[in-house]
């Protein structure tokens, strides 16, 4: 994050809170078919809220927001509603609340809140924006394509470009221009205001952590309990959230080099974590030359990078590693028809082209880029040798260079007057959100905040991980109300 905005006696005056009697009530019925599949067993309802798409405008061009619920069935332990967010931006909440209560959240935080997903504004069932990507089109993803030389960040330039306009194209109703985090936070009061609660608590993960510094920013006197979990470290994910990327994947890589090394009799990947470390070299430089079924060297960086994200996914990385070794066309294919990280590669990009659409506003739109191209391309050669695993990707070009809107306001500033109740969950490697950004929230909330730093690698800790500390401290924290006294240090599980 470029900007550390420390708020406090400086800040402007948070925005007036929604009233209820301004909102509405929401009406709760069956959900869409994309929502309940998988939770059958499970008495998840749906309904909609309306907002400003312009809350300069509040009388103007309205929206519905679709909401999911998983209401608590104990009367009397039921505290309020807890607003969930997976990330992104341009991931669907929707299927959350179901989702935690498979994964074991405990039944302690389900007596205790309401679970409420919900799309947000531009996203799913929630006035979607679509720039229009198409399979085959020369855009991958939402990660900038590993650039090998200068002349890779100039031909990288032009299909941004070809990106921005095309979205703009695409805009036919102005929407994309009020797709902002902070807007969001503000619907998020609002959601709070039409479910008759005086304030909300929030979990939010990954981008979502961004979105939840942002509303406990602008709306402390009604956010309750904030639970905030891989973050990004600012109210925006900017430049420099999206080049710390290299650094996540530069201290979360050992973890799949000691676990290769220790399986070299199986996959061949190397006898230590150094000839791992060399193999992610070698096989890289030899798809730049060469591809194999179609993955380039860049294309795989990018999968390497996804198959990070949690040690479930090692076994596929090591699967695909050893295909490109021993150029087996045959299981490179069967491996990249699931690989995470490259969906455009992996399946039909129209598929992703509502959440790419979405990721690219929101990030373009909240704060100002640079659009020198040569100013990418120093980054791109520094990055190259600061963080050689990822950082020339991390470094090169987005569309937001040339997005055509630019920020409507202001970046949201941190507000460090206000309660106590923001948790920060964080682990020590996270291949998108390293630990670093855990360590800056906790400096810029200052006393509104306490730290909980996990020995884990991977990216999700609270009830996405497997650290029975970091579970204890937050279901203490969203249930009782205990908030530790000093940040926290939780041991390898």
């Amino acid at each position: 994050m470029v900007a550390i905005g420390f708020a406090g006696a400086l800040a402007p005056a948070p925005p007036a809170a929604a009233d209820r009697d301004d909102v509405g009530q929401v009406k709760w019925g069956a959900c869409p078919d994309d929502v309940t599949a998988g939770a059958s067993t499970l008495n998840v309802q749906c309904g909609t809220v309306t907002v400003p798409l312009d809350y300069d405008d509040p009388d103007g061009t309205q929206i519905d927001l679709m909401l999911s619920r998983l209401a608590s069935e104990n009367p009397q332990k039921r505290r309020g509603v807890l607003l969930l967010n997976p990330g992104g931006p341009g991931g669907s909440a929707l299927t959350m609340p179901a989702g935690l209560a498979d994964l074991g959240i405990p039944s302690k935080v389900l007596d205790t809140y309401d679970l409420i997903g919900m799309d947000t504004r531009g996203f799913g069932h929630s006035a979607p924006i679509d720039c229009k990507f198409t399979v085959g089109q020369d855009y991958i993803g939402n990660v900038p394509p590993y650039a090998v030389d200068n002349a890779a960040v100039v031909k990288q330039a032009e299909i941004a470009k070809g990106v921005a306009e095309q979205c703009a194209a695409n805009d036919t109703d102005g929407r994309m221009a009020h797709i902002t985090t902070a807007n969001t936070a503000r619907d998020l009061d609002r959601i709070r205001a039409a479910l008759g609660e005086e304030k909300a608590s929030y979990f939010g993960l990954s981008y979502g952590s961004a979105l939840g510094a942002a509303y406990a920013s602008m709306f402390p006197d009604t956010t309750d309990r904030v639970v905030i979990d891989s973050n990004l470290g600012d109210t925006s994910l900017d430049r420099a959230g999206i080049r710390r990327y290299a650094l996540g994947m530069e201290e979360t890589f050992p973890d799949f080099a000691k676990w290769a090394a220790a399986r070299n009799s199986a996959y061949g990947l190397g006898r230590t974590p150094e000839e791992v470390r060399e193999m992610y070299f070698t096989l890289a430089e030899q798809l730049d030359e060469k591809p194999v079924s179609g993955i380039d060297g860049r294309l795989f960086r990018l999968v390497t990078f996804g198959g990070l994200y949690a040690e479930r996914r090692y076994g596929q990385t090591a699967q695909l590693w050893e295909g490109i070794k021993d150029a087996d066309e045959t299981a490179v294919k069967r491996l990249m028809a699931a690989a995470p990280g490259a969906p455009a590669a992996a399946g039909e990009a129209a598929s992703y082209s509502n959440s790419w659409s979405v990721f690219l506003t929101v990030t373009c739109n909240d704060v100002e880029w640079p659009t020198d191209v040569r100013a990418y391309q120093h980054s791109v050669a520094v990055d190259r040798e600061k963080y050689p695993l990822f950082g020339a990707a991390t470094a090169n070009i987005l569309p937001c260079a040339f997005w055509p809107v630019g920020p409507s306001e202001p970046q949201v500033k941190i507000n460090d007057d206000g309660p106590t109740n923001i948790l920060i969950m964080q682990n020590r490697h996270d291949p998108v959100t390293p630990l670093l950004g855990g360590q800056l929230f906790r400096k810029k909330f200052a006393d509104r905040s306490r730290l909980v730093t996990v020995d884990g690698s991977g990216h999700g800790v609270y009830v996405y991980g497997r650290n029975a500390c970091a579970l204890n401290v937050g279901t203490a924290w969203l249930v009782d109300g205990v908030m530790p006294e000093t940040d926290v240090q939780c041991r390898a599980a």
